[in-house]
């Protein structure tokens, strides 16, 4: 299920867009920002088949987290199409950077790393590189998107924005980057909420449809994203006294520069003073159905994974995963998000940051 879909109808200013492009010294990086619903990919598919017939190499950089193109959702990607396509969808996969959510609040540090490496690997094979971006443009997306421009320092920005609403991210570049406010379609039909989440249900579902289940040693892999597994484990007194002081069962636990990091089950209901400054936890039943990216030695992400159990005490974690053993082989780490989602594509929410 796509949005988007290869069109040659589109508005006359594409084409003046084009002609620059093409005229551009080589490799040209090309940078698409606009709100919801204003045609971003509609706009990068159109270029990328155009261009394509024209015999330049293209790279695509899927970074619209939460109604990716490319599968998985919750990663940036990297592509190189190398013959007209229809939708981002056919496009095989190069490389992907691992977000671990589906909206880019609380994670501007991976957003902007992810395109920026990306770009990297993409300027050793491409003429022109399309960078499509997420449609937070409000609020901290303003800085968001003025600091992602400060840092992969675009050829070409195309604006697709009613209105002046993209104006307080354009204007520090006006006379620094060449910048086309381009009209938003007509043609663009906005998606309510329930839209959006159907048509992620669906790509989580497509994305993880043959998984197999893998058993793995926690030992054998770095683990990041969380507090869990770094620090210290807590004493068995410690447990105990935790334990009684909350009415709590204690799964795992422990200790980073004096503070407390546990897993925990309530025994009891009753409200809790936490000083969160001394004593951090988690329910355990949130940790289950946790989306957990799988990455290489060099930082990419091989795949995607749905944590199912973590045995804390014999170290093991069971992931549900697409990957193939092969390709399993190439993980070295594994590095927790902060959405869960079943198998079926169904959803369960987002966790904060801070929670892990």
């Amino acid at each position: 299920m796509n949005k988007t879909v290869y069109t040659k109808d589109v508005p006359s200013d594409r084409l003046e867009v084009l002609g620059v492009i093409k005229a551009h010294k080589k490799p040209v990086k090309v940078m698409i920002i606009g709100g919801t619903d204003s045609g971003k990919t509609t706009a990068m598919v159109f270029f990328a088949n155009e261009l394509l017939s024209l015999g330049f190499r293209i790279a695509v950089i899927d970074s619209d987290i939460g109604q990716k193109g490319i599968l998985p959702p919750a990663t940036i990607t990297l592509g190189f199409p190398d013959r007209l396509f229809n939708s981002l969808d056919e496009i095989t996969p190069y490389k992907h950077y691992f977000i671990g959510s589906i909206t880019p609040n609380q994670f501007f540090g991976e957003m902007i790393t992810g395109v920026k490496v990306l770009i990297d690997e993409a300027l050793k094979k491409a003429d022109v590189i399309l960078i499509d971006t997420t449609g937070f443009v409000h609020g901290s997306g303003v800085d968001l998107k003025r600091m992602k421009i400060e840092t992969i320092k675009p050829d070409i920005i195309l604006a697709l924005g009613r209105e002046n609403e993209l104006e307080p991210i354009l204007k520090p570049f006006e006379n620094k980057i060449r910048i086309f406010k381009l009209k938003v379609s007509e043609k663009i039909r906005k998606h309510s909420r329930e839209e959006r989440r159907e048509i992620r249900r669906e790509k989580w579902r497509t994305y993880f449809k043959n998984s197999k289940s893998y058993l793995l040693n926690l030992n054998e892999y770095y683990i990041s994203g969380t507090s869990l597994f770094h620090g210290e484990e807590i004493r068995e007194e410690e447990k105990k006294l935790l334990e009684s002081l909350f009415k709590w069962l204690i799964i795992y636990g422990v200790k980073i520069d004096g503070r407390y990091f546990v897993v925990k089950v309530d025994l009891v209901n009753f409200p809790r003073q936490v000083d969160r400054s001394t004593l951090h936890y988690i329910d355990f039943e949130r940790l289950s159905n946790l989306i957990v990216g799988l990455i290489d030695d060099k930082g990419f992400c091989v795949g995607l994974g749905i944590l199912k159990v973590i045995n804390f005490k014999e170290k093991t974690i069971e992931i549900l995963t697409p990957l193939t053993e092969d390709e399993m082989k190439k993980v070295r780490e594994i590095r927790f998000g902060r959405i869960r989602v079943r198998e079926d594509g169904e959803e369960l929410g987002l966790l904060d940051r801070n929670l892990l």
